[in-house]
């Protein structure tokens, strides 16, 4: 099997030059993946999606109730909110995105394998917006209504907490921090984030999710 090897796009942003590929594995049968890099840092691949679906499918555990308003922080290439969409309970979903050309990934469709089925869902909103200025603000998520709560919060974006996109997401992963975003929850609401660390050469992954709840 020939080896492909495809630059999908390649942009300059305000945190660097964004690029999305898509390759074959020869390890994996010739698998197709599709990755990201900013920079030389990788921010995702298709070939490790697991923790990104199990914050939305842990998140939702933690909620009771249904019409529930949802907002993911980052869309990468799509699977927490995608996964969060397959739940009937969802009534709204905002994906907050601080690198346009992200979200224009997703609003052409075929680019990336989730842009379609993202997009079509009448209940999802991408929005772009730099998530930790709207988190630690004291208004809401939603600029078109800052006053609106949210029952979850599922965060996607950093690594960890102490290795960020952009160091000026660090005032996020602060008490205050944290206490400000709690204002924009609904009593009973879930936050979920996570610590990832993928060997896109050799060694052991290890990612973990966190949650917390807001009291009711």
């Amino acid at each position: 099997m020939a080896l492909v090897f495809e630059e999908l796009d390649f942009q300059k942003t305000p945190l660097g030059e964004i690029s999305l590929r898509r390759r074959s594995e020869p390890r994996l049968d010739g698998k197709i993946l599709y990755e990201v890099k900013l920079g030389d840092d990788f921010l995702m691949s298709s070939l490790f999606t697991e923790t990104e679906i199990q914050l939305s499918r842990l998140g939702f555990a933690a909620l009771d109730g249904s019409e529930l308003d949802i907002a993911v922080g980052g869309v990468g290439l799509g699977y927490t909110a995608v996964v969060a969409l397959e739940d009937p309970s969802v009534r709204t979903l905002m994906v907050i995105e601080v690198m346009e050309p992200v979200i224009d990934w997703h609003r052409r469709g075929s680019l990336v394998p989730l842009g379609e089925k993202l997009t079509s869902d009448l209940r999802c909103r991408l929005i772009h917006a730099d998530f930790f200025e709207l988190a630690v603000n004291h208004n809401g998520l939603d600029r078109e209504d800052p006053d609106k709560r949210v029952h979850s919060v599922l965060l996607d974006i950093d690594h960890s907490p102490s290795h960020w996109l952009n160091s000026g997401n660090n005032a996020f992963y602060t008490e205050q921090g944290l206490q400000n975003l709690s204002g924009k929850l609904h009593p009973g609401g879930v936050f979920g984030t996570m610590v990832q660390r993928y060997p896109y050469t050799s060694g052991e992954s290890a990612n973990t999710v966190y949650l917390a709840s807001k009291n009711k």
